[in-house]
């Protein structure tokens, strides 16, 4: 008997229009929304990670928007459980759920899974870093293809933290970390969800990346880099690395010009939707693609995509 989806995972790159596809969705299948994007589950940077303002959530219940401190670190393994918790208790009230983001890693634990590796101890972690001062990425190449030449050659040549990583989990778990992963589980059922991509012209994107920094200057995004600067965090927590926050922070703090800040800023956040295009598109090639960026065209390629696994119809 075919399995009804009552899931829409709605993916794709910063500014390609996710939110209001989302609630456009939400509204269609009688859904709640919620966040699939590691920096928007922070409070504090509603305007810097483009959080949905409030009258647009108004109607549509979101959930994990906002639900940690900058000065916490929210794990991929944390957010899965919230998500899965959230999944639960929606669908448990005949509702149906709607992810929508752009952190790649959050969709992959959905739908393959999460590995359940060890806890690195910090020494393992000196030793692996010991050998890449030593050797370079040859030798943790080296290294790694001698441990797990499989998980090896998944890892790009200049990929040093995936090199180290796949290191020292297989030191300490004693097998390969590539064993460990193909033994994971979906978190959610594959028969239960609807994946589509926003892929829009990249030119294009580019240009609504650069229109939009220019607003969150202007509507706030100054004023919560200030907040965060005061608050002294380390720079190593996840928050502190949200897309276009290190330019203003510096500028905040008098070590560089505003219009400086804000062309960082920008080169930054267009690195950051090309490789978040290279994601989804390695990753998830058969979910369905939305390409307009033009709300209207983009809402009725989204409707032609949901109405016949959801509602039967075509």
């Amino acid at each position: 008997m075919a399995v009804t989806p009552d899931i829409l995972l709605l993916a794709g790159p910063t500014a390609s229009g996710k939110s209001a596809l989302s609630l456009h969705a939400a509204r269609a299948l009688d859904g709640e929304i919620i966040n699939a994007d590691s920096m928007q589950v922070y409070d504090g940077l509603s305007v810097i990670t483009a959080r949905p303002e409030p009258h647009e959530m108004a109607g549509v219940p979101h959930h994990l928007f906002g639900v940690m401190d900058p000065g916490e670190r929210c794990s991929v393994g944390a957010w899965a459980k919230l998500a899965v918790d959230a999944v639960r208790e929606i669908t448990g009230r005949g509702k149906r759920a709607v992810f929508v983001g752009g952190t790649g890693l959050y969709f992959k634990a959905l739908v393959e899974g999460l590995a359940p590796t060890p806890e690195v101890p910090q020494a393992i972690s000196d030793e692996v870093a010991a050998l890449y001062e030593r050797g370079g990425l040859e030798a943790l190449r080296a290294e790694a293809e001698a441990l797990d030449p499989v998980g090896a050659a998944r890892i790009e040549a200049g990929d040093r933290q995936r090199l180290m990583r796949l290191i020292a989990v297989a030191r300490v778990a004693g097998r390969p970390l590539s064993d460990i992963q193909a033994e994971t589980r979906p978190l959610i059922d594959p028969k239960r969800a609807i994946g589509v991509v926003i892929a829009p012209d990249r030119e294009a994107l580019y240009a609504r990346i650069e229109a939009r920094f220019d607003q969150m200057v202007a509507h706030g995004a100054l004023e919560e880099a200030r907040a965060i600067a005061e608050r002294r965090l380390s720079p190593d927590l996840p928050a502190m690395k949200a897309v276009g926050l290190p330019p203003l922070i510096a500028h905040v703090q008098g070590r560089l010009e505003l219009d400086e800040a804000i062309d960082l800023a920008k080169r930054d956040t267009r690195r950051y939707a090309k490789r978040q295009y290279t994601w989804f598109s390695n990753q998830h090639p058969d979910w369905k693609r939305v390409q307009s960026l033009d709300p209207v065209t983009a809402r009725a390629e989204l409707d032609d995509i949901l109405l016949k696994p959801f509602f039967g119809a075509g």
